[in-house]
């Protein structure tokens, strides 16, 4: 029974983990669009309408007491409220990130970010959490990671961005997992406690900046950008539970691959130089699909024989 309950964890995971992968690639696609607002306003609607989807999922799933439980625990040790502020800092850095850059040309330093995500997850999970690589994990972790430093070297050097990515997410996978709060409950106390912030931002927009004189289509663009973003992290962080860190990070690699594809879409162009580098990555995305599909169709044929999955 556990082992099948694991294998249908993990077979979930691997759905909302693709899911997500290409409605954020749409999302920094369309982030142009919402020009000239400012990449704080955006954050802050972002947070605002991510609160009641997260809340409608919790409800749907009948796991509202993900997020009461928590508050039982904060009345019991307030500190854990600052350890959940911090949290939503880490989350809404890289939330804010994420609108910033395709709006300022720094798309693809963003996704080299998240192409050094999974390796950096993938360490974490092997020897702080003593996860279990199956051969084409290794063999994906190695081509992808064999690119990236290729780049590294080509460069001399790694941007900001690419950095708070590639180091702030671990960090906040990490601290969510010690504090017992990586589920929807945990994401929706976040987005509750910068909530006061978000409004903040978003008033301000309105008050003082001129986006929507601009842009009049914001009216009705933004809202539906700040679902259709909430909805893409709601599956994103269902995927961190379902999957391993290690296999969640590696699978991660489908993301910044589709993020190129929409920088290079709405104008950021590859350099020669940066060519193997990414070949080397779309080859180790093409290895975890590969090898993905291989196992969900042996656990499927396992299901309908009885026996177990080889």
């Amino acid at each position: 029974m556990g082992q099948s309950t694991s294998r249908s964890f993990t077979e979930r995971g691997l759905v909302v983990s693709v899911v997500s992968s290409f409605l954020f690639a749409g999302v920094y696609f369309v982030t142009p669009l919402l020009a000239p607002a400012s990449a704080e306003s955006l954050w802050g609607i972002r947070n605002i309408v991510t609160i009641p989807l997260v809340l409608a999922t919790l409800l749907t799933l009948k796991q509202l007491r993900l997020f009461t439980d928590i508050a039982r625990r904060i009345r019991a040790r307030p500190v854990l409220l600052v350890a959940l502020v911090l949290c939503g800092f880490l989350v809404g850095a890289q939330l804010w990130l994420f609108s910033w850059a395709p709006l300022n040309g720094r798309g693809l330093q963003v996704a080299l970010g998240y192409f050094l995500l999974p390796l950096v997850l993938v360490v974490i999970g092997k020897f702080l959490y003593k996860d279990r690589l199956l051969w084409w994990h290794w063999l994906a972790a190695a081509v992808a990671g064999v690119g990236v430093i290729f780049e590294i070297v080509r460069v001399g050097t790694v941007s900001w961005e690419t950095m708070l990515v590639a180091l702030g997410y671990p960090v906040y996978f990490v601290l969510r997992r010690a504090l017992g709060t990586n589920h929807l409950g945990g994401m929706l106390w976040e987005f509750v406690l910068l909530s006061p912030l978000a409004v903040f931002l978003l008033l301000r927009e309105l008050t003082a900046g001129d986006a929507l004189q601009a842009n009049p289509s914001l009216v009705w663009f933004a809202p539906l950008f700040a679902v259709w973003s909430g909805i893409a992290l709601i599956c994103y962080l269902l995927a961190s539970r379902y999957l391993s860190i290690s296999l969640f990070g590696l699978m991660s690699y489908l993301e910044p691959a589709l993020l190129v594809v929409a920088s290079l879409l709405i104008g950021e162009r590859i350099s020669s130089g940066e060519w193997p580098m990414y070949i080397a990555v779309w080859a180790a995305v093409g290895i975890l699909v590969l090898g993905g599909a291989v196992q969900l169709v042996r656990a499927s044929r396992s299901r309908r024989g009885g026996g177990p999955a080889g």
